[in-house]
Protein backbone atom coordinates (compact mmCIF):
# COMPACT_ATOMS: atom_id res chain seq x y z
CA UNK A 1 0.00 0.00 0.00
CA UNK A 2 1.19 3.62 -0.94
CA UNK A 3 0.65 6.69 1.33
CA UNK A 4 -0.52 10.05 -0.40
CA UNK A 5 -0.08 13.20 0.54
CA UNK A 6 -2.27 15.89 0.51
CA UNK A 7 -0.63 19.05 -0.03
CA UNK A 8 -2.54 22.12 1.93
CA UNK A 9 -3.80 24.60 -0.78
CA UNK A 10 -3.92 28.12 0.21
CA UNK A 11 -5.58 29.34 -2.93
CA UNK A 12 -8.28 31.50 -2.78
CA UNK A 13 -9.41 31.56 -6.73
CA UNK A 14 -12.56 31.09 -7.42
CA UNK A 15 -13.58 30.29 -3.96
CA UNK A 16 -16.78 32.03 -2.40
CA UNK A 17 -16.70 33.02 1.23
CA UNK A 18 -19.28 34.24 3.65
CA UNK A 19 -18.21 36.01 7.26
CA UNK A 20 -20.32 36.43 10.17
CA UNK A 21 -19.07 39.30 12.36
CA UNK A 22 -20.31 40.23 15.63
CA UNK A 23 -20.53 43.87 16.25
CA UNK A 24 -20.28 44.04 20.66
CA UNK A 25 -16.77 44.56 21.33
CA UNK A 26 -16.66 46.35 17.75
CA UNK A 27 -13.05 47.81 17.66
CA UNK A 28 -11.75 44.07 18.22
CA UNK A 29 -14.33 42.85 15.84
CA UNK A 30 -13.37 45.64 13.02
CA UNK A 31 -9.48 44.70 13.49
CA UNK A 32 -10.25 40.72 13.18
CA UNK A 33 -12.30 41.53 10.02
CA UNK A 34 -9.63 44.00 8.65
CA UNK A 35 -7.15 40.95 8.86
CA UNK A 36 -9.34 38.92 7.50
CA UNK A 37 -10.64 40.84 4.53
CA UNK A 38 -6.78 41.37 3.88
CA UNK A 39 -5.07 37.97 4.04
CA UNK A 40 -8.20 36.65 2.11
CA UNK A 41 -7.57 39.41 -0.87
CA UNK A 42 -3.79 37.81 -0.48
CA UNK A 43 -5.19 34.57 -0.76
CA UNK A 44 -6.73 35.23 -4.33
CA UNK A 45 -10.40 35.73 -3.13
CA UNK A 46 -11.98 37.86 -5.35
CA UNK A 47 -13.90 40.94 -3.38
CA UNK A 48 -17.07 39.81 -5.23
CA UNK A 49 -17.13 36.22 -3.93
CA UNK A 50 -17.31 37.68 -0.11
CA UNK A 51 -20.48 38.05 1.64
CA UNK A 52 -20.13 39.78 4.95
CA UNK A 53 -22.69 40.38 7.30
CA UNK A 54 -22.93 41.60 10.85
CA UNK A 55 -24.69 40.35 13.96
CA UNK A 56 -25.22 42.04 17.37
CA UNK A 57 -23.06 39.59 19.18
CA UNK A 58 -21.59 36.42 19.62
CA UNK A 59 -24.75 33.96 20.58
CA UNK A 60 -26.35 35.07 17.36
CA UNK A 61 -23.30 33.82 15.09
CA UNK A 62 -24.44 30.45 14.46
CA UNK A 63 -27.58 30.97 13.42
CA UNK A 64 -26.34 33.66 10.47
CA UNK A 65 -23.57 30.80 10.02
CA UNK A 66 -26.49 28.20 9.81
CA UNK A 67 -28.99 30.79 7.37
CA UNK A 68 -25.60 31.04 4.73
CA UNK A 69 -25.04 27.42 4.56
CA UNK A 70 -28.26 26.71 3.62
CA UNK A 71 -27.97 28.72 0.78
CA UNK A 72 -25.26 25.74 -0.39
CA UNK A 73 -23.24 29.30 -2.23
CA UNK A 74 -20.39 29.20 0.31
CA UNK A 75 -17.30 26.95 -0.09
CA UNK A 76 -16.67 27.93 3.77
CA UNK A 77 -17.97 30.39 6.61
CA UNK A 78 -16.06 32.57 8.91
CA UNK A 79 -16.88 33.44 11.91
CA UNK A 80 -15.68 36.36 14.23
CA UNK A 81 -16.17 38.11 17.42
CA UNK A 82 -14.98 38.85 20.62
CA UNK A 83 -15.92 37.19 24.25
CA UNK A 84 -14.03 39.23 26.87
CA UNK A 85 -14.49 37.77 30.79
CA UNK A 86 -16.71 40.18 32.69
CA UNK A 87 -17.33 39.76 36.21
CA UNK A 88 -20.64 37.12 35.96
CA UNK A 89 -20.87 33.67 34.79
CA UNK A 90 -22.11 35.37 31.04
CA UNK A 91 -18.86 34.89 29.85
CA UNK A 92 -18.68 31.07 30.05
CA UNK A 93 -22.36 31.02 28.63
CA UNK A 94 -21.73 32.82 25.44
CA UNK A 95 -18.38 31.48 24.73
CA UNK A 96 -19.27 27.48 25.53
CA UNK A 97 -22.89 28.47 23.70
CA UNK A 98 -21.38 30.15 20.46
CA UNK A 99 -18.75 27.64 19.91
CA UNK A 100 -20.89 24.58 20.27
CA UNK A 101 -23.10 26.33 17.72
CA UNK A 102 -20.07 27.15 15.26
CA UNK A 103 -19.12 23.41 15.61
CA UNK A 104 -22.67 22.18 15.21
CA UNK A 105 -22.98 24.33 11.88
CA UNK A 106 -20.32 22.90 10.44
CA UNK A 107 -20.61 19.80 11.31
CA UNK A 108 -24.63 19.40 10.16
CA UNK A 109 -23.65 20.94 6.74
CA UNK A 110 -20.43 19.56 5.97
CA UNK A 111 -19.10 23.26 5.67
CA UNK A 112 -15.64 24.53 6.96
CA UNK A 113 -15.93 27.50 9.31
CA UNK A 114 -13.32 29.13 10.38
CA UNK A 115 -14.15 30.06 14.09
CA UNK A 116 -12.11 33.38 15.08
CA UNK A 117 -14.25 34.19 17.94
CA UNK A 118 -11.91 35.42 20.41
CA UNK A 119 -12.39 34.83 24.02
CA UNK A 120 -10.13 36.08 26.47
CA UNK A 121 -9.53 37.47 29.67
CA UNK A 122 -9.61 41.28 28.94
CA UNK A 123 -9.39 44.24 26.36
CA UNK A 124 -5.73 44.05 25.86
CA UNK A 125 -5.09 40.51 24.93
CA UNK A 126 -7.88 40.86 22.50
CA UNK A 127 -6.28 43.74 20.57
CA UNK A 128 -3.20 41.30 21.08
CA UNK A 129 -5.00 38.77 19.24
CA UNK A 130 -6.95 39.90 16.63
CA UNK A 131 -4.95 40.83 13.28
CA UNK A 132 -3.52 37.32 13.84
CA UNK A 133 -6.77 35.62 14.79
CA UNK A 134 -8.19 37.26 11.66
CA UNK A 135 -5.66 36.31 9.40
CA UNK A 136 -5.79 32.72 10.84
CA UNK A 137 -9.27 32.45 9.95
CA UNK A 138 -9.22 33.93 6.29
CA UNK A 139 -6.04 30.93 5.87
CA UNK A 140 -7.91 27.98 7.75
CA UNK A 141 -10.90 28.73 5.27
CA UNK A 142 -9.47 28.99 2.22
CA UNK A 143 -7.50 25.77 3.47
CA UNK A 144 -10.35 23.57 4.62
CA UNK A 145 -12.37 24.80 1.65
CA UNK A 146 -10.15 23.37 -0.68
CA UNK A 147 -9.34 20.23 1.32
CA UNK A 148 -12.62 19.43 1.50
CA UNK A 149 -13.11 20.21 -2.79
CA UNK A 150 -10.52 17.82 -3.21
CA UNK A 151 -12.02 14.87 -0.44
CA UNK A 152 -15.11 15.34 -2.52
CA UNK A 153 -13.46 14.25 -5.94
CA UNK A 154 -11.85 11.61 -4.45
CA UNK A 155 -14.89 9.94 -3.25
CA UNK A 156 -16.85 10.70 -6.75
CA UNK A 157 -13.81 8.60 -8.35
CA UNK A 158 -13.72 5.87 -5.60
CA UNK A 159 -17.70 5.24 -6.57
CA UNK A 160 -17.32 5.49 -10.65
CA UNK A 161 -14.45 2.58 -10.22
CA UNK A 162 -16.71 1.00 -8.59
Amino acid sequence: MSVENYEANLSGEDLRIGIVQARFNQDVCHGLLSACLAELKHLGVADEDILHVTVPGALEIPLALKKMAETLQFDALIALGAVIRGETYHFELVSNESGAGISRIGLDYGIPIANAVLTTENDEQAEARMAEKGTDAARVAVEMANLCMALETLVDEIEQEE
